[in-house]
């Protein structure tokens, strides 16, 4: 895998687990976390968004977009395993 391809995932994944992160808690998690939220809510939003019918476009801003939903997602889910 190419060094342009990590650099990249490493910086949606911040940039989708921060957003998330001010969405759904009111802050970021840390660099670390974030990314870690950003890059699996990446595969949830790219797996969850197509079976719902929606295309958000090409391009880095849909990637980004795709990943804070996925990630947005994820983090309430959590939130709902965490409170049961």
């Amino acid at each position: 895998m190419p060094l342009e391809t990590i650099v990249i995932w490493l910086l949606v994944g911040a940039v989708a687990g921060f957003l998330a992160g001010v969405i759904v808690k009111g802050g970021g998690f840390g660099l670390v976390g974030d990314i870690v939220v950003g890059i699996i809510g990446a595969f949830v939003g790219g797996w969850l968004l197509p079976r719902l019918g929606i295309h958000l476009g090409v391009g880095l801003v849909s990637i980004i977009a795709s990943a804070t939903i996925g990630a947005v997602v994820l983090l309430l889910i959590l939130r709902l395993v965490r409170r049961a």
